[in-house]
């Protein structure tokens, strides 16, 4: 067992069972076409552990937001298509977000999936951290265990939310202080530094005095980052920026000047990356860390215009001699997109469910297993 969790090892004899593996295959589909089959790659390690010890296997999954109804756009043929060419032997449920039983966690939904299985595995760490009916209903009267990568993620989080690499430094990027401030405030319990970047860093930014002009800024969180930059954390925000004076983003046509400023920035100025000097000071504390989580891009790394910031960060930590985990999301989009994804120790596949675990030190998912 991992946290007290079951492992596949524990289901015991599971030859001639019918076993259901929630699995995580919301892959990026374009027209028919997988673009990226990572996630299905990921979940062969269980699938084909589970067959080669004798047991019937029935995956299910969701697919993309299809609101509890059916739609084609959102249809797991591409993906069971693909399934086959990997593991032939697995079955592929349709996609379970068809029904709004799924995400309500309805009992009857729960009663339809568990019909006929002798057992149930959960592996798809990306969508433990919700109580959806696939999640949390099926050990409620079936043994269950969890996966080889659920298994893995626990241990290599969990690991460092316990007991890290010191320095442990976190880097936190994204848009919006209030969608990571629970994260944050127990990330501060955790970590020996913690270095803001992003949309974000505008409203911490602004709780120091700067002027952040027309960068994204939340006012009602401005008194938050106060008190969190003087509660005695080593909280490290940027000191100049890449900003964008009029145009558009990603729209490098449509004019507008890409201007480096200082933390103080006029009026007409949109912050969408931290500047050279910010990434340098940020790569002086990435060098000296024993261990680096990190989650949130810098800047608007989409537009080439404003991808430096997020990639010196990337490069950084792949060159870094401290364990590296990149906590699933756009960090791990970002890191791909930079060709050093596989540098780093860990790139989890679950963006928010990585942040609960470390938040929290459980998810969902996990709770159940233990029933």
């Amino acid at each position: 067992m991992i946290n007290g969790v079951p492992e596949l090892e524990d289901l015991g004899d599971v030859n001639g069972k019918n076993v259901l593996v929630r699995v995580d295959f919301n892959v990026p589909v374009r027209d028919g076409v997988i673009t990226d089959d990572l996630r299905i790659r990921s979940a062969l390690p269980t699938l084909k552990w589970l067959v080669e010890q004798g047991a019937n296997v029935t995956a299910c999954s969701h697919l993309g937001r299809p609101k509890g109804t059916p739609n084609p756009e959102y249809s797991m043929d591409p993906v069971r298509a693909h399934l086959a060419t990997l593991a032939p032997e697995v079955k592929l449920l349709e996609n379970l977000r068809f029904n709004p039983g799924e995400t309500s966690n309805d009992p009857a939904f729960v009663a339809e999936l568990v019909a006929g299985q002798d057992m149930y595995v959960n592996d798809a760490f990306g969508a433990s951290h919700r109580e959806h009916a696939s999640i949390v209903g099926p050990p409620q009267t079936l043994p269950g265990a969890m996966g080889r990568l659920l298994a893995n993620e626990v241990e290599v989080l969990m690991g460092i939310r316990t007991q890290p690499r010191r320095p442990f430094v976190a880097i936190m990027g994204g848009a919006k202080v209030s969608d990571k401030l629970s994260v944050i405030e127990a990330l501060l319990g955790v970590v020996d530094q913690l270095i803001i970047g992003g949309g974000m860093a505008f409203t911490f930014l602004a709780a120091q005095g700067h002027s952040v002009g027309d960068s994204l800024l939340e006012e009602d969180m401005i008194e938050t980052c106060r008190a969190l930059l003087d509660s005695g954390a080593r909280i490290h925000v940027p000191h100049d920026v890449t900003a964008l004076v009029g145009g558009k983003l990603f729209e490098p046509e449509a004019g507008g000047e890409v201007r480096q400023m200082s933390a103080d920035l006029p009026d007409g100025a949109m912050g969408v990356d931290i500047g050279p000097g910010t990434a340098a000071a940020f790569v002086d504390v990435i060098n000296e860390a024993g261990t680096v989580l990190w989650n949130g891009p810098m800047g608007v790394f989409e537009d080439p215009r404003f991808e430096a910031g997020t990639r010196t960060i990337a490069n950084a930590m792949a060159e870094a001699g401290a364990f590296t985990v990149v906590g699933g999301g756009d960090s791990a989009a970002a890191a791909k997109q930079f060709g050093v994804d596989v540098d780093m120790d860990h790139v989890s596949t679950g963006g928010g469910a990585s942040l609960e675990l470390i938040e929290e030190g459980d998810l969902p998912g996990l709770a159940a297993l233990r029933r």
